[in-house]
């Protein structure tokens, strides 16, 4: 068959069924942006430790290194592009105003930006890491740019807060949402998290998972 089946791949493909099962489940005549967000979390959480278990593959070849970097931005640009977006299209099927078009428009508008500019960021990075790897062989050291898997925890603190309080905050969502689209295409220099950093993340995002899970089932 083609592709690569190994070790180094299999985080990155469970990303994928689980951006892609987040995706179908908002989609679906009873889906709710708490479902995704789950999802979405998985996904993030995949993602953060895909490339260290790559790396400790020993005499990778060229070809494995280019697959690696194809699957991985593939795959982010399904579990953080388009992900958030289907989940902010479930958040819209429960908003109160959602009869209201030109406010609609505006949302959906916000929905295909975000989009479009995680596209553009991840094939940006392809490309330069790409170009990188002819020269280099150590690791990136800083991101430029916001990078897309930040969305697993950006997304998942607003629906926290949008399950807390006694509004509804969905307009702050979409706004957070074109903010973090802008902030992907921006050349600032942001310092690739180390392990411990990573860990840091992980167990903020344990934390927001937890709290969303036992908010909901309280409330069931």
């Amino acid at each position: 068959m083609l592709g690569f089946y190994d070790y180094t791949c299999w985080l990155t493909y469970l990303s994928l069924l689980s951006a892609g099962s987040g995706i179908l489940l908002c989609l679906n005549d009873d889906g709710h942006p708490y479902i995704g967000i789950f999802f979405l979390m998985i996904s993030g959480l995949c993602d953060a430790f895909d490339g260290k278990v790559a790396r400790t593959k020993k005499n990778r070849t060229q070809a494995e290194k280019n697959f690696g970097i194809q699957i991985d931005s593939l795959t982010d640009v399904v579990a953080f592009g388009v992900l958030p977006a289907c989940i902010g299209y479930a958040m819209l099927r429960k908003f109160p105003f959602m009869e209201r078009f030109p406010l609609i428009s505006v949302f959906f508008a916000i929905m295909l930006i975000y989009m479009l500019a995680a596209m553009i960021r991840l094939a940006y990075f392809n490309v330069m890491e790409e170009e990188r790897q002819k020269t280099e062989d150590t690791v990136r050291e800083y991101y430029s740019g916001l990078p897309v898997t930040s969305s697993a925890l950006i997304f998942p603190i607003i629906l926290l807060i949008h399950y807390i309080v006694v509004w509804d905050i969905t307009p702050i969502f979409f706004a957070v949402m074109l903010f973090t689209a802008f902030a992907f295409l921006m050349p600032i220099p942001i310092k690739k998290p180390k392990l411990n950093g990573i860990l840091a993340l992980v167990g903020i995002g344990a934390v927001i998972f937890i709290a969303l899970l036992w908010l909901i089932l309280a409330r069931m």
